[in-house]
């Protein structure tokens, strides 16, 4: 089932949406002073959503002796890059190499074709966020680098463009680049294929992959793409118990 906006797609019973749409109802009319309500957002974090931060915890630790930069392919509200951003904050607040790279249309998929199937219900233009969310998120990324130490130099870049050409794009104007951790959530073929071919020569032993919908029926495009650019048979895909659909790779 879809969300009423942007296409999402939500697997949850209804009995789940109820009680996530009574968190929603009780963060909005919260008693919590303003002072006091980030430090206690932990109230309204499901198991979950929680899951999601634990994994990146634990797949930030993994590269933590690696060098490079860590990109998103794939961005749509921020969440993850504002996680990336604090996990720095606190595991290497001074480590200025430690950049990261968001990429997104923000007007939702673009590039879908037959070999993504139809389960999802999905088109171009799913997924989608708000017009100009992506100036937004730039203030709040640019708010996480002002928590945190070397804030005066900035450490994040957004994207905005088709994958296709836009990575590949970016890579050209940064040679330079050795990419330590990236983050596939395109969902969808076109756009993962090209990124996963523009990244490669900029991986080494150790650079992490992270996947949302790999072995996933509704959006098959991903894993096609991970198969044409890598070969299953030569990746070894490994998982969290903690996050039910998100896997990673780890470069050998």
């Amino acid at each position: 089932m879809k969300t009423d906006k942007h296409d999402a797609i939500i697997l949850s019973s209804t009995d789940e949406k109820d009680a996530n749409q009574q968190f929603v109802a009780d963060l909005k009319d919260t008693p919590i002073p303003d002072d006091e309500l980030l430090a206690n957002l932990g109230l309204y974090l499901s198991s979950k959503n929680l899951s999601r931060i634990l994994f990146f915890n634990e797949i930030y630790k993994k590269i933590l002796h690696n060098h490079g930069i860590m990109v998103e392919f794939g961005v749509r509200w921020g969440q993850t890059l504002a996680i990336l951003s604090a996990l720095r904050g606190i595991f290497e607040p001074f480590n200025r190499h430690r950049k990261i790279v968001g990429f997104d249309t923000f007007d939702g998929f673009k590039g879908m074709g037959d070999i993504d199937g139809d389960k999802s219900g999905c088109s171009d233009g799913s997924y989608s966020v708000v017009p100009g969310y992506e100036e937004y998120l730039n203030g709040i990324l640019g708010i996480h680098e002002q928590l945190n130490p070397m804030s005066h130099i900035q450490r994040y870049e957004l994207i905005k463009g088709d994958a296709t050409k836009s990575v590949s794009e970016y890579l050209a104007k940064h040679p330079e680049t050795i990419i330590s951790l990236a983050i596939f959530d395109f969902d969808i073929y076109k756009p993962t294929k090209a990124a996963l071919q523009a990244i490669k020569p900029h991986l080494c032993k150790g650079s992490v992959l992270v996947f949302d919908e790999l072995c996933d029926d509704y959006f098959p495009g991903e894993t096609i793409a991970l198969n044409e650019v890598f070969g299953l048979n030569n990746v070894r895909i490994q998982r969290y118990p903690m996050a039910a659909r998100i896997s990673y790779m780890v470069v050998e």
